[in-house]
């Protein structure tokens, strides 16, 4: 049986690639934009971690080269012959190159039921707009932010009382548990894809 090798792309916490190891999700390497508490899990894991530090590409200002920056980043993923890449709380909106190497492989979760609430503010403009129900939705990333195709949705329920951070949370747990099942999903379908692909050839 083929080997899928999953890379996960990390900025902040860590918590959906805790979750994602929990779930034995096949993790062999960890990238980050910056450094992060992501990068010290996956090195508890004992987990290759590797640091492309968007400061060597212009920091967060209007100089950041987002191309060089992507092209560093799909260069490390294709030197360690990933096959499958997750974004999990991934702060860099990355550009071309990365989606012209893994076609329809590049998953990304995010906190509405899109179309509903794109963009970095979903929960806060979910509130706002006094939905009654938003949620999670798992989706193939494209070059345009969070119009991939969509692969898994679950509802979350807006309470009374609900704050930014309260609603959040909630959608965070289910994010931890459709994720991970999600990108196990994918894995299985690469498998029966790729059989020609020896366990061997691909342990490196």
């Amino acid at each position: 049986m083929a080997v899928v090798r999953v890379a996960v792309l990390v900025s902040g916490t860590g918590s959906i690639l805790d979750a994602m190891l929990a779930e034995k999700v096949p993790v062999v390497l960890v990238l980050g934009d910056r450094p992060c508490r992501a990068l010290e899990v996956a090195g508890g894991a004992g987990i290759d971690a590797e640091l492309v530090d968007r400061q060597a590409y212009g920091g967060f200002g209007p100089g950041f080269d987002r191309t060089g920056f992507t092209r560093k980043v799909t260069e490390v993923l294709r030197g360690r012959d990933i096959d499958l890449v997750a974004m999990a709380g991934f702060g860099t909106v990355l550009a071309g190159p990365l989606f012209d190497a893994f076609p329809g492989r590049i998953l990304n979760t995010h906190p509405a039921l899109l179309p509903a609430f794109p963009g970095w503010h979903a929960v806060d403009e979910a509130l706002a707009s006094g939905a009654t129900v938003t949620g999670c939705t798992v989706h193939l990333a494209t070059v345009e932010t969070d119009a991939g195709p969509v692969l898994a949705q679950e509802q979350v329920p807006v309470l009374a009382g609900d704050t930014v951070q309260s609603l959040h949370e909630r959608i965070k747990q289910v994010e931890r548990r459709l994720y991970p099942a999600t990108v196990k999903k994918m894995i299985d379908e690469l498998e029966v894809a790729t059989p020609g692909r020896a366990d061997h050839e691909v342990s490196r």
